[in-house]
C-alpha cells in the first residue's frame, strides 16, 4: 500500500469514527493490504506497519461526546434561570455556546446535586410599640373604665401603642408635668384646662372620657343647707385647684360671697377622709358619683350641689389633655389611643356586666361597695364619640371665665381642643 493511500485510509477512518459512522469505519479499517491494488514500480516496500485505530475506543470517545453535549442540551432547557446549574464545579451562563465538554462520563452521570440551598425565611418581627404614658386625675376609679378596659382587651397593641396608665401623688401635679414635657398625656377637667392655658401653658384636649360634669359640692346632710347661699362662715375642703380657683369662686359669685367669709383647708386625696373625721363641713371635688355612697357606707348622711344647678355652664367632665406644642410629634400615636378608647366604650355600653367584671379583674382595688353602686351612673356618662368637640360649649364656658374675671383674655376654642381625627 503507497503512502498516500494509507494517508487517504487513516484520515477516513478518523473522519467516519468522529462522524458516528462506525460501521464503515469498520469495513475500511479491515480491508486487507491484498486486496489493495499493487503499488507502483519503482516504489520501495514501506517499512513500518500499518496501524489500524481501535474502533471501540473511537466509539466509546464518540458516544461520551454524544452524552456530553446531550447533557448540556437538557439542562439548558430545563432551566429558566440566566445562570446555568453547576458543571464540572463552575457556574455556566445559559447564553454560553462554550460549554466545557471535557467533563468526565461519571461526572454527567452522578446524580445531580441541589441547584440552591433553601434555608427557612427569617420571622418577620413586628415593629416596636409607640410608648405612651397617660397620667390619671386622680386614683382608680370607674369613670376611668375605658382607659382600664381598652388595655385588657389589647386594644393599645393591636394599634401598636405600649400604653402607661399612671396614678399621681398629687392631683394637680399631671398637667404642670405634662406642660413640661415629662409626660405624653394627662387626664383632667375642662376648667381647669381653661385655667391653665389662661396661665400660658401649652395645653389642649384631644378626648373627653366623661361629658357630664363630675364636680360637685358635698356637705354634711345635718348642716341642712340646699344652696350656695348659706357657705358663710363653713369649714370646706378642695381636693384641686380648679375645684377652688374656678368652681367654688364661681359658686360664691353666684350668691356674692366672698372667698374670705370661708375657712378653706386643702384636703388633696383625702376628701373621705377630711369628711369623716370632721375636720371640714364639706368638700369641692370631682368625685360626686362615689364619695356620697363611700361616706354613707361609713355612717355619714350628705347633701349634694351640682355645681351646673347653680350657674357654672355644661362642661367636660373627665378629659384627655396632651401638650400642645408636642402635639404634631405624637398626633399619629394619640389618635390611635382615642380609636381605642372609642371601641372600648362601644364594649363597654353593650357589655356592661362583662365590662365590671373586667374591670375590677384588671384593677382589684375597684371592687367596693361604693363603686359598684356608681359604675350605672358612670355607664350613663361615658363619651361614645371621645374625639368630637362640642366647640359651643367650650366657647361658652371661656366666656364664662372672663366674664367673671376668672380668665384674663378670650381664647380661642382653636387653641383648647381639637379632633385628632379631623383632617
Amino acid at each position: 500500500m503507497t503512502i498516500h493511500a494509507r494517508c487517504q485510509l487513516r484520515w477516513a477512518s478518523r473522519l467516519l469514527a468522529l462522524l458516528g459512522l462506525p460501521l464503515l469505519a469498520w469495513h475500511i479499517a479491515m480491508a486487507s493490504e491484498d486486496s489493495l491494488p499493487a503499488p507502483p514500480l519503482g516504489y520501495p516496500p514501506l517499512a513500518t506497519e500499518v496501524m489500524v485505530p481501535s474502533l471501540k475506543k473511537a466509539d466509546e470517545e464518540l458516544t461520551a461526546t454524544t452524552d456530553a453535549i446531550t447533557a448540556a442540551q437538557k439542562i439548558e432547557r430545563l432551566t429558566d434561570s440566566p445562570f446555568m446549574p453547576l458543571i464540572g464545579g463552575q457556574a455556566q451562563m445559559s447564553g454560553d455556546t462554550s460549554l466545557n465538554l471535557d467533563t468526565t462520563e461519571a461526572s454527567l452521570t452522578a446524580e445531580p446535586g441541589p441547584t440552591m440551598v433553601e434555608t427557612p425565611a427569617e420571622p418577620i418581627e413586628p415593629p416596636p410599640l409607640v410608648p405612651l404614658e397617660v397620667m390619671l386625675d386622680w386614683y382608680p376609679s370607674p369613670q376611668h373604665a375605658a382607659l382600664f378596659v381598652a388595655q385588657a382587651l389589647g386594644l393599645y397593641e393591636q394599634r401598636g401603642l405600649s400604653v402607661t396608665l399612671s396614678t399621681p401623688a398629687d392631683p394637680d401635679v399631671p398637667l404642670k408635668l405634662l406642660a413640661a414635657g415629662r409626660a405624653e398625656l394627662a387626664l383632667s377637667r375642662q376648667p381647669l384646662l381653661h385655667r391653665e392655658v389662661d396661665r400660658g401653658l401649652p395645653l389642649i384636649r384631644v378626648a373627653t372620657l366623661i361629658g357630664t360634669p363630675l364636680t360637685g359640692l358635698m356637705l354634711r346632710e345635718d348642716l341642712d343647707i340646699d344652696s350656695p347661699a348659706g357657705l358663710a362662715g363653713l369649714r370646706i375642703g378642695y381636693a384641686t385647684e380648679d375645684g377652688l380657683e374656678v368652681l367654688l369662686t364661681a359658686l360664691l359669685h353666684q350668691y356674692d360671697i366672698r372667698r374670705d367669709e370661708l375657712e378653706l383647708q386643702r384636703v388633696g386625696f383625702e376628701l373621705d377622709g377630711a369628711m369623716s373625721a370632721r375636720e371640714v363641713d364639706g368638700v369641692i371635688g370631682s368625685m360626686r358619683h362615689l364619695l356620697p355612697r363611700q361616706l354613707n357606707d361609713e355612717g355619714m348622711a350628705t347633701r349634694m350641689l351640682r355645681v351646673e344647678n347653680h350657674g357654672v355652664p355644661l362642661h367636660d367632665g373627665l378629659i384627655l389633655v396632651a401638650n400642645r406644642d408636642r402635639l404634631s410629634k405624637n398626633r399619629s400615636a394619640m389618635r390611635l389611643l382615642v380609636e381605642a378608647l372609642e371601641e372600648a366604650t362601644a364594649w363597654i355600653i353593650e357589655y356592661p356586666d362583662e365590662a365590671w367584671e373586667l374591670l375590677i379583674d384588671t384593677e382589684p382595688g375597684l371592687d367596693t361597695p361604693s363603686s359598684r353602686a356608681a359604675w350605672p351612673d358612670i355607664l350613663r356618662r361615658l363619651s361614645v364619640r371621645p374625639a368630637a368637640i362640642d366647640h359651643g360649649r367650650y366657647a361658652r364656658f371661656e366666656a364664662f371665665l372672663h366674664k367673671h374675671a376668672m380668665a384674663g383674655t378670650l381664647t380661642p376654642v382653636e387653641r383648647l381642643a381639637t379632633d385628632l381625627g379631623a383632617p
